[in-house]
């Protein structure tokens, strides 16, 4: 299993967790252990690239989804794309791991959604 987070920086488990998937500098990929395996650009679209955030972590094997924010449209793709995304105010890469791992975090619905990005 691949876990992707959204980050600001690429500090590995340091790294602090991006407020917002999508515009984030750079996702670190954890297995279930929460060993880093990869952590990469964001080259989507969001940043001048090509794909959408959901199809670029797709692409690079994540199954799981580790965010503080996401709107609907994301939301939806990732889960026909069938990545599973959690939600939660973590801080850093090794926090929002912990949680999920220790079942702390709840799995995203449309309730869950960026208050700015809510229709």
């Amino acid at each position: 299993m691949k876990i992707a987070i959204p980050t600001e920086d690429k500090k590995g488990l340091d790294g602090r967790v991006a407020e917002h998937f999508g515009r984030c500098n750079s996702y670190t990929f954890l297995d279930e252990k929460g060993k880093v395996i990869e952590v990469i650009d964001n080259t989507s679209e969001h940043k001048g690239g090509f794909k959408l955030p959901p199809e670029l972590m797709k692409k690079h094997g994540a199954e799981i989804l580790l965010c503080r924010g996401i709107g609907p449209k994301a939301l939806d793709l990732c889960g026909r794309l069938g990545i599973k995304v959690y939600v939660s105010e973590a801080k850093t890469v090794q926090e929002i791991f912990e949680k999920w791992n220790n079942g702390k975090i709840k799995r995203a619905n449309f309730e869950d959604v960026c208050k700015k990005h809510k229709l």
